[in-house]
């Protein structure tokens, strides 16, 4: 045996190993007064030098082993918990002016302020409505007064409580017309009274069931907003320094020469009424254009930005559909069912949604986009789209005259002629158009696509209803509320019924749906509405789009839900984290 060469050798390794243990052997003698080890040590001591050598490694790697055993058992028993730490960068279109819940209009508005304020109610990760700054609440039978208890540990990033007195103040603001806030229309005729420090109660005019959606309105400190006027108000500093109770706040702003927002950085808010977030930290960079995100995205100066595919791409719904809306008042032809629904038919969707969206859309037949809470009315299934249009047309006794490249309907005096879609001048919408084009020149009608800015084209097309054939989308709320679009009495400006669309049994399910606070019955109702409206055909439905959200790989528990407005992502940000630890079940954090 090499290893022991020597009898001096042997001996020299022998005494090392004996001085390492030595320390252990008198902690374990003084301690435990065990006098077991000195019959083990004479026992050893009757042993060669050589062989006590082996006695001593060989214990050693059993001891080693032992450790080696233990520290496997516990990592298979340990569990992965998110952890506090580490930070996200975002990338956005645009620049903020308006970090505020009664002035967001822009999507960078709408961002920040979701980041930066709290509700009374917030949105979880399915899209359910759960109460952050309210501890509870209460409906009256009747649907039309709801009362809320606050949680007594909620507070503004100030450290000032939260009370009912900046509820109330937050929504009368809301009401006043010289602030004119997007949200007036929303809070028009809704009397609010805080009751007590913690018990604010609103009382409607009649029951409408989307009310409580609306308690997702941030809330204002009223201690920093109550001597600014309603003129003051848009230039108040507030608007780019905010202090609100949401999960971030604002730590430190950088503008470029003209004064614009070049970046923003946000921090947690340890004093967030759901919980101190786990990230620490997040920082917005603006830019102009999609294609400047795109490329600060793909070089790495930027981690997450939505709108931008990519392998780590996370997508939702989008509440909002797609399709060419008819007026029958710009064109007859349009009055004939079999017209209405043969073009529909002629459209082929799986090409659509795949070519020019890209695969992120889903084909739609019906007015309701899908959640997973209705039915969707199926795409018909069929090899080719255009002989089942052209079939439909030929069984209803419409005749194609090639040379003339119309079908003509010898008994109704109709004839199916060319067609002008109006849409906007956007690359998405200019995309879909080209391809309903081609779809319904297949058909033999001539077919040609007018472009408009989405200014323009609101203003002075759709307002006086000024198109036959408009291809545009439809951006429901959460609530899926669909009276705005489909009920009779809002077909003409400002109402949204765009089809000038009328069904006396739709405007009762529609009227039903918003007053009844019984979720069950509200969900038959908008199946109902589904499956009428799309036999209808009082549109060509076509899709409806996918959210886009690109984050990095290790960022962790993002959950999104249906989304309404891109700034519904960040739902669930204060859950969000790239930091873990591993500890034992019992110390498992519930958050």
């Amino acid at each position: 045996m090499t290893l022991f060469r020597s009898a001096s050798a042997r001996r020299a390794l022998f005494d090392s190993v004996r001085e390492r243990f030595a320390p252990w052997r008198e902690r374990l003698m003084q301690t435990y007064r065990i006098d077991t080890l000195d019959r083990l040590e004479t026992r050893i001591g009757t042993l060669s030098p050589s062989d006590r050598a082996i006695f001593y490694i060989l214990a050693f790697l059993v001891c080693a082993a032992s450790l080696a055993g233990l520290y496997a058992l516990e990592q298979s028993v340990l569990v992965t918990q998110p952890s506090y730490g580490g930070s996200l960068v975002e990338g956005e279109v645009g620049s903020p002016r308006f970090i505020n819940p009664l002035l967001a209009i822009t999507n960078a508005d709408r961002d920040l302020t979701t980041l930066t304020y709290a509700g009374l109610m917030g949105l979880s990760g399915t899209g359910d409505l759960v109460p952050v700054l309210a501890d509870s609440y209460e409906v009256s039978p009747d649907g039309k007064t709801y009362t809320f208890i606050l949680r007594k540990d909620a507070k503004f990033s100030d450290g000032t409580p939260v009370t009912s007195s900046d509820v109330a103040f937050t929504i009368e603001r809301a009401q006043d017309p010289a602030l004119k806030s997007p949200e007036l229309a929303n809070w028009s005729g809704v009397r609010v009274a805080a009751i007590d420090q913690r018990t604010v109660r609103f009382t409607l005019a009649k029951p409408y069931a989307p009310f409580l959606g609306l308690t997702t309105l941030g809330i204002l400190p009223s201690h920093l907003w109550q001597n600014i006027s309603s003129e003051e108000f848009p230039f108040s500093n507030l608007q780019t320094n905010p202090i609100g109770a949401g999960p971030f706040k604002v730590q430190d702003v950088s503008r470029d020469a003209s004064g614009l927002i070049e970046s923003m950085s946000l921090v947690q808010n340890q004093q967030y009424a759901l919980g101190r977030p786990y990230l620490d930290s997040i920082r917005f960079e603006f830019y102009p254009r999609t294609e400047d995100v795109a490329s600060a995205l793909s070089s790495g100066a930027i981690e997450s930005a939505y709108d931008i595919s990519s392998p780590e791409a996370l997508t939702a719904p989008y509440a909002r559909v797609f399709g060419v809306f008819w007026n029958q008042n710009e064109k007859q032809v349009y009055t004939r069912a079999e017209v209405r629904k043969a073009l529909s038919l002629a459209i082929d969707r799986e090409s659509i949604v795949s070519a020019a969206l890209g695969g992120y859309a889903t084909p739609i037949m019906g007015p309701v986009p899908p959640d997973g809470k209705i039915t969707q009315v199926p795409v018909p299934a069929t090899e080719n789209p255009t002989i089942s249009a052209a079939r439909l047309l030929t069984d209803a006794g419409w005749v194609y005259d090639g040379e003339s490249r119309l079908w003509k309907n010898v008994a109704a005096k109709q004839t199916l002629d060319a067609i002008t879609i109006r849409t906007s001048n956007v690359p998405e919408l200019k995309s879909v158009a080209s391809f309903v084009q081609e779809h319904w020149e297949r058909l033999g009608i001539p077919v040609s696509v007018e472009l408009y800015e989405p200014g323009d084209l609101s203003q002075n097309i759709i307002r006086p209803r000024k198109y036959e054939a408009l291809l545009y989308g439809m951006v429901i709320d959460r609530n899926q509320d669909l009276y705005a679009f489909w009920d009779s009495q809002e077909r003409n400006d400002p109402g949204l019924n765009i089809a000038l669309y009328a069904n006396k049994t739709v405007d009762d399910l529609l009227e039903d749906a918003r007053s009844n606070t019984d979720p069950e019955v509200r969900q038959s109702d908008l199946q109902k509405i589904e499956n009428i409206v799309a036999a209808d055909y009082p549109a060509a439905f076509i899709y409806a789009p996918d959210f886009i959200y690109a984050v990095p790989s290790d960022l962790k528990g993002v959950e999104l839900p249906q989304i309404v407005t891109p700034a519904d992502r960040f739902a669930t940000v204060a859950f969000w984290y790239r930091v873990t630890d591993a500890v034992w079940p019992f110390l498992a954090s519930k958050k």
